[in-house]
């Protein structure tokens, strides 16, 4: 054992986290070697294995966690139900003369889709393989299709229900339900910027996003009405299953989880695509899923266990507490930081490494727990579109149909002005804080 400062303790382990992860290896690794190797430098191998068991057995026993899995199987079932594909064709008919409506059908979709799946895999792969070719076809150029893509499937990790707000919530010690609540409106909110965006320059642009053809445009009827109904009924069953019950107090978020599973098989199943062979598939998915999830939740509580053992937590609070300007100065420097860090490392990494870290922070600071936490978690929105880290960007070059010609330019030109839209939406909700908290104020229970 060495006798090691706090401050040495955090250089030694942000900067070999950092060193590390430039390396390419999996994170969950990378946080584990470093929480371990400077845990035996500077607290001695009792002290440190102390610490792991303690927090492993620790996170073992957290039972919010169990909606990990629960609304992974249920993303992957809806996934495959079919009911998303008759909900995109519907839509594509009715707003597909709109300059850019391609466009603003894939966000509104991608919108929809977050309100069930919560997985932005799936979301951008389900987006990618139903809306880019489509897009591509009707002559809309190449970064508008690719950015809608991208930004659409990213809702879903913060739209309820989300995994992101499920691992959160936990660690700040803040409510699942009311952070699922809390971050409906500013899902919305980015989704109607993306969509006036798209709007906006594609009019002032059109051959970005050409209307479709009037030839292939049907009038609006009461039958088209009836069908696009039809549609969307499925979707809002699944809606109010999960976040209809948690509003209500009718269940807890894990719970609700449950229910939105058993939803999603009942919807397979009238749409014909229910097979053992998809249960096979899905349960194997949410398996593999939720070791991920784990296996980084594990080895980050043991870095934060060492972290905060070694004084290293007092540190970084107190150089951002003493950042001159004030309480909004030190604001500043906490996103900018989740910023950067969300280009190297994933997600949730991110939260499980800085969320206990942070939290108190934000109390000491004088802001709203829940406020500061989904600002955060908006932030990370641009971690998924901004390189060399960026998961919604390498999906969707992974899932596009390769005779479509998208190139990593193309994807990540037209993704920047998305990032934009993220960090004016931050400046919004700091402007307006009400739109994060007022509908969590109204949950009828508040202890979820």
């Amino acid at each position: 054992m060495i006798d090691l400062s706090a401050e040495a303790i955090t250089v030694m382990m942000l900067g070999g986290l950092f060193v590390l992860v430039l390396s390419g290896y999996p994170i969950a690794f990378m946080i584990g070697s470093v929480a371990l190797g400077t845990g035996l430098l500077a607290l001695g191998p009792e002290t440190t294995s102390h610490i792991l068991y303690s927090r492993f057995y620790d996170l073992s026993l957290n039972y919010p966690y169990l909606a990990v899995p629960l609304f992974t199987f249920m993303g992957v079932i809806l996934q495959h139900s079919g009911a998303t594909k008759e909900l995109y064709d519907n839509l594509y008919e009715t707003l597909g003369s709109l300059k850019g409506g391609l466009a603003i059908v894939t966000i509104v979709f991608g919108t929809i889709l977050a309100t069930c799946l919560g997985v932005i895999a799936a979301s951008v792969t389900i987006l990618s393989m139903m809306a880019l070719k489509p897009m591509i076809d009707k002559g809309y150029d190449k970064s508008i299709a690719a950015g809608s893509v991208v930004a659409a499937g990213t809702l879903g990790i913060l739209i309820p229900p989300s995994i992101m707000l499920v691992v959160y919530a936990p660690q700040a010690g803040l409510s699942i339900g009311q952070m699922f609540i809390g971050a409906f409106l500013p899902g919305l909110l980015l989704s109607s910027l993306y969509m006036f965006y798209v709007g906006i320059r594609c009019y002032l642009h059109p051959e970005l996003g050409p209307s479709v053809a009037e030839a292939d445009v049907t009038k609006m009827t009461m039958k088209k009405f009836i069908r696009l109904s039809k549609s969307l009924l499925p979707t809002l069953l699944l809606i109010f299953a999960v976040l209809g019950t948690i509003f209500a107090g009718l269940a807890p978020p894990t719970e609700a989880a449950a229910i939105g599973c058993l939803a999603s098989v009942i919807l397979a199943i009238v749409y014909k695509k229910f097979s053992w062979g998809l249960v096979k598939m899905a349960s194997i998915e949410t398996l593999r899923v939720s070791a991920f999830v784990v296996m980084i939740a594990a080895m980050s509580y043991a870095f934060v266990g060492i972290f905060m053992s070694g004084g290293a937590g007092d540190v970084v609070a107190d150089l951002i507490l003493a950042v001159p300007g004030g309480k909004w100065a030190s604001f500043s420097v906490i996103m900018l930081i989740v910023f950067m860090l969300g280009m190297f490392i994933e997600w949730i990494g991110i939260v499980f490494i800085i969320v206990p870290v942070f939290s108190p922070i934000f109390i000491k600071l004088g802001f709203d727990p829940l406020w500061a936490g989904l600002m955060v978690c908006v932030n990370l929105q641009m971690a998924f579109m901004t390189p060399p880290m960026a998961m919604s960007i390498f999906v969707l070059k992974g899932a596009a149909p390769p005779e479509l010609g998208i190139t990593m330019h193309d994807i990540i030109r037209g993704v920047l002005p998305f990032v934009g839209i993220v960090a004016f939406t931050l400046v919004v909700m700091t402007l307006f804080p009400e739109i994060i908290t007022w509908l969590p104020q109204k949950m009828f229970t508040k202890g979820f």
